[in-house]
């Protein structure tokens, strides 16, 4: 679907020669250059965009990747880096012509300490393999986003991911302390550090989010929290999202801030229901409102039944509690699968990312229900209610001509929706190849020519991540259509 023109270096690129360089930093085995591998990577989890890159470089340690870089740098081949292929924007989705520099061999743990909280691992470390790590010692890493199983923390770092316990303790950002990083010219730095203030410019935040286009961590220092003293898990079932949505803004409004809050609608309680089989998702329920309370014990027995009051107030029909470890990983497991349960429901789904205020819950949620009858398609809503951040599941079947451009153009309308709310078109997913073309409704000219100068600044030829973030004309207007058209009927010549 992202199509690209390739320049006349690329196409008399010699990669015998280059293979045999990046050979000698990797070794063979580090480098990926057989077609039918090579299908492993095209994509991201954003599986409606494919582009099969030409190479892929599997380097283990800050040294090989700056020397990989360098030879990218010095043959003008374009790169993306690549984590574990979790995310949804495409931000990890391969150009033409163009190599894949791939972490996930990098899964050290450099360092743990313990008194000063924090520990340094390197990007290819499953998110959940932090907690596991220190959790013995009653510790644990706070950003849990629901791929957490599967998802690393580079890019966890390249996303600025987020996760349930975004709304209490903040995203990737806010438990990143230092960086050591490869330049997009192959020259390693280290921004940040031990401490959580440093002087000069925050370079730590200005690369967390960055999606790739400013260089790839590969050695990142994190923050660690003590584990809370007590935790409790509330889950109330209402006749209607409406009083779900309502509840949420009593909840912070009576001044409650939970470690996470979570609404999951009545296709998405069907659907896990389904397949995780929890038991505890009524199947009538119009929605059900997830909240998970932790600090002292105190505090949290106040608060669950200040929670429970509030929940009953907005028409919640039955208030569960949990307390203890096993009865609370229940309450939240169906919540977790919602997006594989999800393609249990349909054939496949396009999930976007928008973020809303939490007083437009309500409107917004309704007005994306006239939206799903208005295209014709289901739209199963999960999302992080505490900080508006919706995750909306357009059903439907890629088989059918023309169904994914209807179902973009749907899930287009609703990131619209979310910025004349007055939020954003990402909370934590990215803007990758996905959303680019709606950077313009949400900043002006002269906001994104300051970010490309920074990126021009750090990035100055262009090979890092390209063609990622930044709205462009042949990506995103009609220049973009028409290569499209001519693409289609190239492709049903070739068919006769």
């Amino acid at each position: 679907m992202i199509l690209q023109t390739l320049r006349p270096d690329q196409q008399q690129r010699n990669w015998k020669r280059i293979i045999k360089q990046f050979e000698a930093v990797v070794g063979k085995n580090g480098v990926v250059r057989r077609k039918e591998e090579l299908l492993t990577y095209e994509c991201d989890g954003l599986a409606s965009y494919r582009q099969r890159p030409a190479l892929v470089v599997l380097p283990r340690t800050t040294e090989q990747v700056a020397e990989v870089v360098k030879i990218c740098d010095r043959n003008t081949i374009p790169w993306v880096a690549r984590g574990a292929g979790t995310g949804l924007s495409g931000g990890a989705l391969p150009v033409e012509d163009g190599i894949l520099i791939v972490t996930a061999l990098m899964k050290r743990i450099l360092n743990i300490d313990l008194e000063n909280q924090r520990i340094v691992v390197q990007p290819g470390i499953i998110n959940n393999w932090v907690t596991q790590a220190v959790s013995g010692a009653g510790f644990y890493y706070a950003p849990d986003p629901s791929s957490q199983i599967i998802c690393s923390i580079g890019g966890n770092v390249a996303e600025n991911s987020g996760g349930v316990h975004c709304l209490k303790y903040g995203v990737t950002t806010n438990h990143v302390l230092g960086l050591k990083l490869v330049l997009p010219d192959g020259a390693i730095v280290d921004v940040g550090g031990q401490v959580a203030e440093m002087p000069g410019y925050d370079l730590t935040g200005l690369f967390v989010g960055s999606e790739g286009t400013l260089g790839i961590a590969t050695e990142i220092t994190l923050r660690i929290l003590k584990t809370p003293e007590s935790i409790c898990v509330v889950l109330a079932d209402f006749p209607s999202i409406e009083g779900a949505g309502g509840a949420v803004a009593d909840i912070i409004g009576a001044g409650i801030i939970p470690g996470g809050m979570e609404i999951m609608d009545n296709l998405s309680i069907n659907a896990v229901e389904d397949v995780a089989a929890t038991g505890c998702y009524p199947r009538d329920a119009g929605a059900i409102l997830l909240v998970e309370l932790d600090g002292l014990e105190v505090e949290v027995k106040t608060n669950k039944q200040r929670v429970a009051d509030l929940c009953k107030k907005n028409g919640a029909r039955n208030i569960t509690t949990a307390s203890d470890p096993e009865t609370r990983l229940k309450l939240w497991k169906g919540r977790k699968a919602a997006f594989a349960a999800a393609g249990n429901m349909s054939p496949d789904y396009f999930v976007q990312d928008g973020v809303i205020p939490r007083t437009q819950l309500v409107r917004v949620l309704q007005e994306i229900e006239a939206l799903s009858e208005k295209y014709g398609y289901q739209i199963a809503n999960v999302f992080h209610a505490g900080d508006g951040n919706l995750h909306p599941l357009i059903l439907y079947d890629n088989s059918v001509p023309g169904a994914l451009e209807k179902v973009e153009e749907l899930g287009g309308e609703i990131l619209k929706l979310c910025v004349q709310a007055g939020g954003s078109i990402s909370g934590e997913h990215g803007i990758g190849s996905d959303k680019k073309c709606f950077m313009p409704d949400m900043f002006s000219e002269a906001d994104l020519e300051t970010m490309k100068w920074v990126n021009q600044v750090f990035n100055p030829k262009g090979l890092a991540n390209p063609g990622k973030v930044f709205p462009t004309p042949r990506t995103c207007g009609e220049a973009a259509n028409a290569k499209q058209q001519i693409a289609q009927q190239l492709k049903d010549v070739e068919l006769f």
